[in-house]
């Protein structure tokens, strides 16, 4: 599984949606520069053109784009599970009993969690959360850092 093609498997609400959140945040202006590059050449536009699209149509068009640079997907994943999916973010690391501030986890996971508790707190999402909200968090975090969490690949039907 790559960034990619865990794009190209969102829903296009979710592909909305992260979309949606990557323009609106203020910290993610390196990766959208990266990105209005992208739009600006699949939509054959001057980036200049792009760049003064109001941010809901930028959102629009990068929903509908089949393929966007890794970095951008990563930084869009990222925003929208902090802006989107937070309550999720916050169960999950409670069970856990990751220390974080508000869904974020401000220092790295040390060691791992053990396979029982990871198992456990993935049911317990499944329990509360959307499949398709569950399915993509797990896969987000498998991918990009699969030294802590990639056993959640499995769990979340990644190869």
């Amino acid at each position: 599984m790559t960034l990619a093609r865990l794009w190209r498997e969102m829903t296009p609400d979710q592909r909305a949606a992260a979309s949606r959140a990557f323009w609106l945040d203020t910290e993610s202006m390196t990766q959208q520069v990266e990105a209005v590059t992208h739009l600006a050449k699949q939509l054959r536009f001057r980036p200049q053109s792009v760049l003064g699209m109001p941010a809901d149509r930028k959102a629009r068009q990068m929903a509908m784009q089949g393929r966007l640079p890794d970095n951008v997907v990563g930084r869009a994943l990222v925003v929208y599970h902090l802006v989107e999916q937070r309550p999720m973010l916050v169960a999950f690391l409670d069970h856990l009993g990751i220390p974080h501030e508000n869904g974020l986890i401000s220092e790295g996971v040390e060691q791992a969690p053990s396979e029982e508790r990871l198992t456990a707190a993935v049911a317990s999402l499944r329990a509360a959360f959307p499949p398709a909200d569950v399915r993509l968090y797990l896969r987000t975090l498998a991918i990009q850092d699969p030294e802590t969490w990639g056993s959640l690949a499995g769990a979340a039907g990644t190869e």
